[in-house]
């Protein structure tokens, strides 16, 4: 049997296996070291304390020596993996015991040790030292302040989402944001060094970053704000970059964005030259971060435009041009760059002034010097034939230096085709040629990835991503309002279908037949069918393939999707779709109202109502509307429901449009909503209405004053309004009436071009805010509607197609309580609050208590009620 020597040297031997000599002799006199002080149990957990000052140092040194022997091939090394737990419990006592002598070394070995050791090893430990490093932040001396939030700034970076909670837990009982806030105002009066201001900057945004609940101590702090603003001027890249990221973390908030825009000259102003060429890569990525925060939803967006658009637009466009291939290759900072920049391009999504500039500034050129990698052959490509064109384009596009940019290329293109003006014409600020071939690089990609299928969805869900993108853009090029776009796109999309188009559609309607059949499906799956929702969506308004679609079955194949979708609850939003479009901040958002998306979560469902749409109105057109001939599992009775449910609900705008579009093919004109049928039950019911038309042969209406006022005041004659104001009695502002309610009455003689059988059915619009009509009526319809300046009830009785961004009418009534609006009997706007009281209460649409006090009840709260 072995002695216990030859026992301790076998396992020191083992121990020793893979590392050298030298550093295992140090991790000995780590552990010498550590043996001069006492270790303790405490739970679980064994710990380590000594409160003599030279052995702290002692201690710290050798750890400091220990770590700096540890090579990349060490790192996991069982020595290493072991020592951990006693290396931090060591320097948390350390550091708890704030000692000055040994402090200022102690907070650098932290940074060492953070630095060296992986994550996946250090940060079952690491959590320990949270509480003691946020606690010297705002020590007397710099340099430990400094090393504390350097490490305290790399532990927080690499904290795992399950530790977030108990972290921040730590934060606020050790006041860490205000520390930090403290500590820059303290050190802002021109004492404060760059490394400090660098370093608690730094650590600052990480924490607004991660903790939604920091960002309003900070961006409410006016004084920091001052200070930070003084901080533009200075010249240091390290300082633009950290004063860049804290500004992103406050803007995280959308209070906090709303706060930096208010007087946001300067802060923009600074943002767009860090953005420019001159700056280091680090520095224009922070600065085009930072406004892609600001333009969070389309109000932040709109609101930094307007105060810098031009160079902002300039700055994106230097940002997507100032790149080289070498060897063809392109560097990592430059290709980091060219996304961030495209990112920031996608507020393109958003109508505005913008759009002139991205045109003036050559965005076209810039597209298709991304797309084809420096396009040169613009002066030639006119003078080959389509098939060469075609051909040239096909092999450029097989080049893949830069597939990973593709998808925010074509979703910039789409963004400018739907927004595009009718009157646009492409040689004021560019070259026909650079559009036609961005057009048609677009359509072969499109036709390339429908004729590839599931082929592609099986291999490569990559490509089939970029796929999407190309699609998209196709289908808003397709629909664009500048009848240029549209009709090259057509052009070419026909062109290059007419061999096997036919085809491609038979198998596009097969995939969305099969599809309404089954109960569930992956991702993949759901983008073939968006693909091909879109395939059939193109082709429905291309005159070759119109009568094909609908000889095969393409309307009530839609109609069984569409129904599929509303009863299967498929929500399936585009983020879905486009992985390019997925921000790491994304979830990390507070304050923020993103409302405002036209496409919303359904986008499948949105394509179809949109294909369905354009396949009715050429039914219309050639008299073929039989679409529910033949059918037992739905009723039009039923899809009219369906539609006008879609109208009512929460659903996107894009959504609500189409459905109102589809439903005038119906007979049934306007915006159905909720608080629309409970106010129409009031068409019908004269105990309150006090108001008379009168029609040239005598016939007359009651109807509701406030009603008229609020929905149509085209109705309510100047002079009619003014008498309302003088039968006011002036010191309190109400209507005086006598004391039954309702018999106040108002008498308006109208024109006599005014029919009483298109007037009824127009007050029916205004009740209920929707119409029925037959064809006889819509003539004199659209007549009184444009008389009467109801605009969105013009559109829809002319059936035209929802220009993309369009806000839905919404029904709303609130005007009617304000202290300024017009006077109307008590009885009614009682008997309107009961009707509305229940929408009011549940969606707070507006105060309860505002309509009490307006009609008589005053000092009422929100309890009361």
């Amino acid at each position: 049997m072995r002695s216990s020597k030859q026992a301790a040297a076998a396992t020191a031997t083992e121990n020793n296996r893979g590392i050298s000599g030298h550093m295992f002799t140090l991790h000995q006199r780590l552990y010498h070291a550590l043996s001069l002080g006492t270790r303790y149990s405490e739970g679980k957990e064994w710990k380590w304390k000594c409160t003599d000052i030279e052995i702290q140092r002692h201690v710290v040194r050798s750890i400091s020596s220990f770590i700096e022997s540890v090579s990349p091939d060490t790192l996991h090394h069982p020595l290493v993996k072991d020592s951990m737990a006693d290396i931090v419990w060591a320097l948390v006592w350390i550091l708890q015991h704030k000692s000055e002598a040994v402090l200022s070394i102690a907070a650098n070995v932290v940074v060492k040790l953070i630095r060296v050791i992986p994550n996946s090893i250090l940060q079952p430990y690491s959590l320990y030292l949270v509480h003691p490093l946020a606690s010297l932040l705002s020590s007397r001396l710099l340099e430990i302040s400094i090393a504390c939030a350097t490490a305290l700034n790399m532990i927080l970076s690499n904290l795992s989402a399950i530790r977030e909670k108990s972290v921040w837990e730590i934060l606020s009982e050790t006041k860490t944001v205000f520390l930090i806030v403290s500590g820059i105002q303290k050190f802002s009066g021109g004492t404060m060094s760059t490394e400090y201001f660098q370093e608690m900057a730094s650590l600052l945004s990480t924490i607004l970053q991660k903790w939604s609940a920091s960002r309003f101590s900070v961006w409410n702090d006016t004084k920091l704000m001052e200070v930070l603003e003084a901080m533009h001027e200075n010249p240091d890249v390290s300082v633009k970059v950290a004063l860049l990221k804290l500004y992103s973390g406050i803007a995280l908030c959308g209070n906090g964005a709303m706060k930096l825009l208010q007087n946001g000259e300067a802060l923009l102003q600074m943002m767009v030259l860090c953005m420019g060429r001159s700056r280091s890569y680090s520095v224009q990525m922070e600065g085009f971060r930072l406004a892609q925060r600001l333009a969070t939803n389309k109000q932040g967006c709109l609101k930094m435009l307007s105060l810098c658009c031009e160079p902002i637009v300039k700055a994106i466009i230097d940002g997507m041009t100032g790149w080289t291939l070498s060897s063809g290759k392109i560097a990592n900072d430059q290709m980091s760059l060219l996304v961030e920049a495209c990112r920031l391009a996608l507020i393109i999504r958003w109508d505005g002034e913008h759009h002139d500039y991205f045109w003036k500034k050559g965005i076209d050129k810039v597209l298709l010097d991304l797309l084809l990698e420096k396009f040169q052959n613009g002066q030639s490509v006119h003078l080959l034939t389509f098939e060469e064109q075609i051909s040239e384009a096909q092999e450029v596009l097989k080049v893949d230096v830069l597939l990973v940019l593709r998808p925010y290329m074509w979703d910039i293109l789409g963004w400018l085709a739907i927004y595009c003006r009718e009157d646009f014409n492409p040689s004021i600020h560019s070259h026909e040629l650079l559009i036609d071939m961005l057009i048609r690089c677009a359509c072969l990609t499109f036709t390339d990835s429908v004729r590839k299928g599931w082929q592609i969805c099986q291999s490569d869900l990559s490509e089939m991503f970029r796929s999407e993108s190309a699609s998209r853009a196709v289908l808003m090029m397709i629909y664009s309002p500048s009848k240029y776009i549209a009709s090259k796109a057509r052009s070419m999309l026909s062109e290059i279908l007419e061999p096997v188009g036919k085809e491609y559609l038979k198998r596009s309607l097969r995939v969305l037949n099969f599809t309404s059949t089954r109960d569930n499906f992956g991702i993949p799956d759901m983008l073939q069918t968006g693909i091909n929702l879109v395939a059939l969506t193109c082709c429905a308004c291309l005159p070759w393939y119109q009568s094909y679609i609908v000889k095969s079955g393409g309307v009530k194949i839609l109609v069984a999707f569409i129904k599929w979708c509303l009863s299967n609850d498929v929500h399936i939003g585009r983020l879905s779709f486009a992985p390019h479009l997925h921000n790491i901040f994304s979830q990390r958002l507070c304050c923020w109202v993103c409302k405002e998306d036209w496409e919303g979560n359904d986008i499948l469902l949105l394509y179809g109502l949109w294909g369905l749409a354009e396949l009715l109105h050429y039914e219309s057109i050639s008299k073929n509307f039989d679409i529910f001939s033949g059918q037992v599992e739905y009723t039009e009775a039923q899809f009219v429901r369906m539609l006008q449910e879609i109208c009512s609900d929460n659903s996107a705008l894009g959504l609500k449009w189409n459905a109102a579009y589809i439903l005038s093919y119906f007979g049934f004109y306007g915006f159905p909503s909720k608080l629309g049928r409970r106010i129409g039950k009031a068409l019908d019911e004269n105990e309150f209405a006090d108001t008379r038309l009168i029609l040239a042969k005598g016939e007359s209406m009651s109807v509701h004053g406030v009603i008229l006022a609020i929905r149509c005041p085209s109705l309510l004659p100047p002079e009619e309004l003014s008498h309302d104001e003088k039968a006011s009695d002036g010191s309190s502002g109400r209507c005086a009436v006598d004391k039954q309610y309702g018999k106040f009455k108002k008498e308006i003689r109208l024109s006599s071009h005014v029919d009483n059988q298109a007037l009824a059915k127009l007050l029916e619009f205004i009740y209920l805010g929707y119409l029925h009509a037959g064809d006889e009526h819509v003539k004199k319809l659209k007549i009184l509607a444009k008389h009467c300046n109801l605009q969105p009830l013009s559109t829809m009785l002319g059936k035209r197609c929802p220009k993309w961004g369009t806000l839905f009418p919404i029904y709303d009534l609130t005007p009617s309580l304000a202290p300024t609006g017009h006077h109307f009997s008590y009885g009614l706007l009682l008997d309107l609050c009961l009707r509305t009281f229940f929408i009011a209460w549940t969606s707070v649409s507006y105060p309860f208590t505002f309509l009490l006090n307006y009609i008589g009840f005053t000092n009422v709260s929100w309890n009361d009620t």
